[in-house]
């Protein structure tokens, strides 16, 4: 199954990078690009989102210097676009390999195409990794673990049933009971033309 392959992938990302657990640490790619293009795809998405969480983390510090949280905000911007972008070439995976199919006539269109909810496990299998760490850091309280248990239980849960709705959507295009119809980013903030700041200081 696709989604027990991602997973797995997402792990072994997940995994990787807390040897380090740096999020500047140099980024290697197991998969090659050309011979496995969609696990190559799913290790990078997920280890934007694994440094992405990170950088997350630490610009929360009230400490933290106010120079270094800008310098750390343009860091986390950047990596929302990596993010956006490897969503979109994951879902022109999923289009080339179903490029094939005719849907019929009274195939629906999804509310998310099936790479926003490969985004959406990849987050997942990262809120799972971090609440199964707090719900058993021997350090806390009894009460906060069993409190972050309950918590761990839904998301495992949760990553069940997306799991499940993940497998159905690529059933239903496979058969063309589903079409994809993917809408590139039109992000305006980011853009010299779009954002009236970035605009005037042409």
């Amino acid at each position: 199954m696709f989604t027990e392959n991602a997973l797995a992938i997402f792990d072994q990302v997940i995994q990787q990078y807390h040897i380090a657990d740096d999020p500047y640490q140099e980024f290697q790619n197991p998969y090659d690009g050309k011979t496995e293009v969609l696990n190559h795809l799913l290790y990078r998405k997920c280890w934007i989102d694994t440094v992405q969480w990170h950088y997350e983390d630490i610009i929360r510090d009230p400490q933290i210097d106010p120079v270094a949280a800008l310098t750390l905000k343009r860091q986390i911007d950047a990596s929302n676009q990596d993010r956006t972008d490897m969503v979109e070439y994951i879902d022109s995976y999923f289009l080339d390999q179903y490029k094939e199919v005719t849907p019929k006539a009274t195939a629906t269109i999804n509310t998310e195409s099936p790479a926003w909810g490969v985004d959406r496990l990849s987050i997942l299998a990262l809120k799972i990794y971090h609440m199964r760490e707090e719900a058993e850091r021997q350090d806390a309280s009894l009460a906060h673990r069993a409190a972050c248990q309950t918590k761990l239980d839904i998301l495992l849960e949760q990553r069940h049933d997306l799991s499940s709705a993940i497998e159905q959507l690529l059933s239903d295009i496979a058969t063309g009971d589903k079409y994809m119809k993917v809408y590139k980013q039109m992000k305006m903030y980011n853009d010299d033309e779009l954002n009236p700041v970035l605009r005037g200081q042409k």
